[in-house]
Parts: C-alpha cells; sequence; structure tokens
C-alpha cells in the first residue's frame, strides 16, 4: 500500500468511500492515506499477518511484488519466487477459507515478451515472458485465475499493467527522465522502438472498476490506449521539463559491444556498472500492447495522456 501504485489505490478508495484496510512490513500511520485507514503488520511469507489482514474484506488488491531489476543475481531469483509465487500462495490460501469476493492481482504486459514491430498483443496472445520477474508473474497469474473463496465463487482478476509512470514512478522511466533533466540523454538507435504505458492513476483506477464491475477469472491489458515510440515519450518528457532532447543517436552495436566489455571489467574488479546489456535491451525492445478490452468490456475511460501524464510526473520531481 506505500509503493507506486499502492498509495493512489488506497487514495482512489477512500474517495469512494470504502473501508480500507492495509498490510506493511515496516510500521506505518494509517493517517499518511489522507483518510481513516487500519494498519495490519506482517509479510506475505507470515500466515498468521494474512489471516489478520483478509478477515472480513470483500475485495483483496495484490500489489506486493519484487519488482524487475536488470540482470538478477541467483539470490534474487529466489526472493523473486518466495515473494511473486509463494507469497501470491500464500494470499490466495487465506483468502480461500473466507468470503472474499474479488482478487485483484497485479500483473504486467512484460508476461507477453517483447513484440515484433507492427504487432499489437492482447489477452489471448501467448506469454513467452523474459526474465525472471516476468516469469514469476506468469506463475501468480496462473494461480489468481484458478482461486476460488470459501463459496467456490471464482474471484480471481489478472491486471496486466503497461509500465507505469506518474509522480511515485521508479525503476527505467524515471531514469529517462532524469537524464533528460540533466541533458545526458541520447538515444542509442533511432529510438523507433514501441511502448505501451499507463499514468499511475488511470491504473489505480483501473483497478476498483475491476472489483466493482470485472467477473472471476478475467484478464485484462491496463494501457492509455496508445502506443508510443521511445523518441515519441522522449520528446514528452522534454517537453514537461522544458529540455530539448538531443537529435542524436548512437548505433547500437558498438554501444552494446561497449558495454559488455565494460560489465567484463567491472566484474573482475567486484563493480557493477551503470549501465548494463541487461538495461539497454529493456530500452531497445518493443513492447506494443492492446488495452481495448478492459475500455469495451467495464467502460475504463483513461484520464491521463502522454503529454498530461508526462506534466504531472515532471511537476512532482521538480517538487521533490
Amino acid at each position: 500500500a506505500t509503493g507506486v501504485l499502492g498509495v493512489p489505490l488506497v487514495q482512489v478508495l477512500l474517495n469512494r468511500g470504502h473501508t480500507v484496510r492495509v498490510l506493511a512490513r515496516q510500521p506505518i500511520s494509517g493517517d499518511q492515506f489522507g483518510g481513516p485507514v487500519e494498519v495490519v503488520e506482517g509479510d506475505l511469507r507470515d500466515p498468521e499477518a494474512l489471516e489478520l489482514a483478509v478477515a472480513g474484506v470483500d475485495w483483496i488488491f495484490h500489489l506486493a511484488a519484487k519488482l524487475h531489476i536488470n540482470d538478477p543475481g541467483e539470490e534474487a531469483r529466489k526472493e523473486y519466487i518466495s515473494v511473486n509465487v509463494e507469497g501470491t500462495q500464500n494470499l490466495l490460501a487465506a483468502a480461500a477459507t473466507r468470503s472474499v469476493q474479488k482478487f485483484v492481482f497485479f500483473s504486467t504486459i512484460n508476461v507477453y515478451g517483447p513484440t515484433v514491430s507492427g504487432d499489437r498483443l492482447n489477452e489471448a496472445s501467448s506469454l513467452v515472458p523474459a526474465g525472471i520477474y516476468a516469469e514469476t508473474k506468469v506463475s501468480g497469474e496462473r494461480l489468481v485465475l484458478a482461486a476460488k473463496n470459501s463459496g467456490q465463487q471464482d474471484i480471481g482478476i489478472v491486471l496486466r499493467l503497461a509500465a507505469v509512470y506518474g509522480s511515485r514512478m521508479k525503476g527505467n522511466y524515471l531514469r529517462l527522465a532524469q537524464a533528460i533533466s540533466k541533458g545526458k540523454f541520447l538515444f542509442v538507435g533511432k529510438g523507433l522502438n514501441s511502448r505501451t504505458l499507463v499514468h499511475q492513476s488511470d491504473a489505480a483506477a483501473a483497478a476498483v472498476l475491476a472489483a466493482e464491475c470485472a467477473k472471476g477469472g478475467s484478464i485484462y491489458n491496463v494501457t492509455d490506449g496508445s502506443v508510443y515510440t521511445l523518441r515519441k515519450i522522449a520528446d514528452a518528457v522534454g517537453d514537461a521539463l522544458g529540455k530539448k532532447v538531443s537529435r542524436i543517436h548512437l548505433p547500437i552495436k558498438p554501444i552494446r559491444v561497449g558495454i559488455a566489455a565494460v560489465e567484463t571489467l567491472g566484474r573482475g574488479l567486484g563493480i557493477r556498472p551503470p549501465v548494463s546489456r541487461g538495461l539497454l535491451d529493456k530500452f531497445l525492445e518493443d513492447i506494443a500492447v492492446d488495452g481495448s478490452r478492459i475500455q469495451q468490456e467495464l467502460g475504463f475511460r483513461p484520464r491521463f495522456d502522454l503529454k498530461q501524464g508526462w506534466n504531472e510526473a515532471v511537476d512532482s520531481m521538480i517538487r521533490k
């Protein structure tokens, strides 16, 4: 509840008059959410805490996860399984003994893997997860879609979120914005690869809409309804920052060779370089996903387009 999407989700629920209970690993004050929130302290790997957390609830929103990192080591892989798969299984086990009506699981469009240029994937497309994060999300989805409550009703709803950005964003898009802000961003390649995004506030609103209206067993891609090139996204970030994004682009192959050499040198010295081939691949990949199903079936209407979304994100960055 204290993460990138948790805070806006709690705020949407409170604004709609719902009573909210959150599970937190560390002591927090329920007052920080701008309204009365009950806090249960615990972890996804703590069955007793999960029993307390789900007692008497109608809806569960499962956002807790170990998120994508570039080039995870073996210990990180074990934690991905422990949190993203076994933790989800633990929470579902607690829900199975209760009269929970909806279990909304936050997944990712990375379960599809990269797309071929020009393609746009939908909920029926094959899953080809690239990397341990996406692999564990696929495992979590399967568990959720098979979930039933104590009355043997299907309760699982899977939301495959596009790349989330906004005032609380982390990861690669935050890096992109920071690099553009400092005038240090250059394209590797022409920046014409396709990307799919959703603003954090729209993702939160979609989750509540799914709990209200979706049937158990449903899967929805959650996007802002459009697909963009990386260049268009960078330009939107630059416009919001009042910075002109350089049109210089570096050739891919020599850069990849150079990064590989730096990685090899870094391993020998015990140093992790700031840029890796994994990070380069994430910026170069195409991932174009169709988000029309949730709009057609549930009436989801994103509030933020690319310009509005990045203006909000950048305003928050500057205030910080």
